[in-house]
């Protein structure tokens, strides 16, 4: 399956979340939501997935943690904030980059449109 493959099926199943729970809860809940609802359509979920810093020949002792990985190919980053800053845009950006992935997906569940806070980030597409 393609990053685009996958990136539909997230997409569906960030919908159907955000139909049935609606804006405004904290984000481990959607996490768990969308965990379950990727699950059921038999994709491959890593959740709260751990990222290694490598710095001048050594790996750092602190990590990153990834919401959810989807088929080891692309990355979804939960939130439910106000309005994305360009900051978290930053760290999908990042977490791509460390991990050598291809497709982020940064989402805001804290919203009144689910389509229009529902971003990609492509590294090397």
């Amino acid at each position: 399956m393609t990053e685009n493959d996958i990136s539909f099926k997230i997409r569906g199943a960030i919908f159907k979340v955000y139909n049935t729970l609606g804006p405004g809860l904290f984000e481990s809940v959607y996490e768990s939501a969308l965990y379950y609802e990727l699950t059921k359509l038999e994709l491959k979920v890593d959740r709260q997935f751990e990222i290694t810093i490598p710095y001048d020949n050594i790996i750092l002792d602190v990590a990153f943690r990834i919401d959810l990985l989807v088929e080891d190919k692309v990355i979804i980053e939960l939130k439910s904030v106000e309005e994305l800053a360009p900051i978290l845009y930053k760290q999908v950006i990042n977490y791509l980059k460390l991990t050598d992935k291809r497709l982020g997906i940064l989402v805001n569940f804290n919203t009144t449109s689910i389509l229009n806070d529902i971003k990609r980030i492509a590294n090397k597409i």
